[in-house]
C-alpha cells in the first residue's frame, strides 16, 4: 500500500536518511522508533509528501509521487494522508466540529455533508458533547482525539502520526494507543507512528528501529 525505496535526503552537507527501504500494508500499525536525530519524522514527512526527497521513490497505493506536480501532490495528500502530530495544531477560534470539518471543505464536500461526516467521527471519539466547544475549552487529550477525527474525515488511506501521545500524561496516552487500534479494528485504517513510547511500539503489528538514517531493525 505504501512503498518507499532507496529514500535519501539531505540537509546542506548532513545527511539524514541514507537510503532507506519501506513497505506498510493496508490496516497495519506500524511505529517507527530510534534515538532523537535518527531521521524518524523526516522519513515520515517523505511518506507524507511534506518534504521531498533527494533520491528514491514513494508509492502510495500504485501511484508515484515522483510523477505530482504541486498542485496534484496537495490534492493527493488532503484526500489519501491524514496527519496526526505532538502538539494538535487545531485552529483556536473554531470549535472542535468545525476544525473536524477543515479537510472536508478544502476536499469539495458540501457543509451539509462535511457536518454529518464530523459529527459521526466526533461520537466515535466520545466527544459528541464536546463538538461546540474552541480548543481552549478541551483537554489535552480531547484535543488530540479532535486532531485524530480531522485526521479521518476524508478517509484517507493511511494516517501519518508524529509522536501523538508524547504531550499527554499516562491515562489520556493509553486511552490515544487504544483509540488506535479501535480505528484500525473497526475501519480497518492504516497507521505509521513515530514514537518514543516503547509500549505503543511493542503493541504494533511491526516496529521499524532507525539509526543514524538507515531502518536497523
Amino acid at each position: 500500500m505504501i512503498k518507499a525505496s532507496g529514500i535519501k535526503k539531505s540537509f546542506g552537507t548532513l545527511q539524514v536518511l541514507k537510503g532507506i527501504d519501506v513497505w506498510i500494508q493496508a490496516g497495519e500499525i506500524v511505529t517507527i522508533v530510534g534515538p532523537s536525530g535518527a531521521g524518524k519524522t523526516t522519513l515520515l514527512q517523505i511518506m507524507g509528501t511534506l518534504l521531498k526527497h533527494d533520491e528514491g521513490d514513494v508509492q502510495i497505493n500504485s501511484v508515484r509521487m515522483n510523477d505530482l506536480n504541486e498542485r496534484q501532490l496537495a490534492a493527493f495528500r488532503n484526500k489519501n494522508i491524514g496527519f496526526v502530530f505532538q502538539f494538535h495544531h487545531l485552529l483556536p477560534e473554531f470549535t472542535a466540529i468545525e476544525n473536524v470539518c477543515i479537510p472536508a471543505f478544502i476536499a469539495g464536500l458540501s457543509q451539509k455533508q462535511a457536518l454529518k461526516k464530523a459529527g459521526e467521527l466526533l461520537s466515535l471519539m466520545n466527544l459528541s458533547d464536546r463538538s461546540n466547544h474552541k480548543p481552549s475549552e478541551l483537554s489535552g487529550g480531547e484535543q488530540q482525539r479532535v486532531a485524530v477525527a480531522r485526521a479521518l474525515i476524508n478517509q484517507p488511506v493511511v494516517i501519518l502520526a508524529d509522536e501523538p501521545s508524547g504531550n499527554l500524561d499516562t491515562e489520556n496516552k493509553k486511552d490515544l494507543h487504544q483509540l488506535f487500534f479501535k480505528l484500525r479494528d473497526t475501519l480497518k485504517q492504516t497507521f505509521v507512528i513515530v514514537t518514543h513510547d516503547m509500549e505503543l511500539a511493542g503493541m504494533s503489528d511491526r516496529a521499524l528501529r532507525m539509526k543514524d538514517g538507515l531502518i536497523v531493525q
